[in-house]
């Protein structure tokens, strides 16, 4: 591999591509996480969602049901390479757990501390995907 750098600067994050296998089940899920369709991609069997603060995720709705929304990535004793979770910024985590704890979903890793400047939880769409909110918090001297 060459040791030169892409002559292209990486200037944003723009969004993550979350496969499910219900379109009309993931949409109710994130939406309720705040997200809303902000475009349609019927060719590539996708959308784009975005949440009100500007954060955008992608859904791709041809994923095949599995059982007991097995994550092939999480859930298997052999840990194979791939993308394991988005983790995003919220403003208050206590009152999300409250709303997770209301909604009756469930809460497989925290609150706790991860490093000194974020508080995680950690969470599971209803295809067994992982998501991780995080709240910044000042590191004290």
């Amino acid at each position: 591999m060459s040791h030169h750098h892409s002559p292209a600067r990486i200037l944003a994050y723009d969004h993550i591509g979350i496969r499910v296998s219900d379109k009309n089940r993931a949409m109710t899920f994130y939406q309720a996480l705040g997200f809303v369709e902000s475009m349609s991609f019927p060719q590539f069997e996708a959308n784009e969602m975005l949440s009100p603060d500007g954060v955008r995720i992608n859904l791709i709705f041809n994923g095949a049901r599995q059982p007991a929304a097995h994550n092939v990535l999480l859930d298997e004793p052999v840990k194979l390479p791939g993308i394991t979770h988005p983790a995003f910024i919220v403003d208050d985590l206590s009152a999300l757990q409250r709303w997770l704890d209301a909604q009756g979903i469930v809460i497989t890793e925290g609150p706790h501390h991860i490093g000194p400047r974020r508080i995680a939880l950690f969470i599971r769409d209803p295809d067994g995907n992982v998501l991780e909110f995080n709240q910044l918090v000042e590191e004290h001297a």
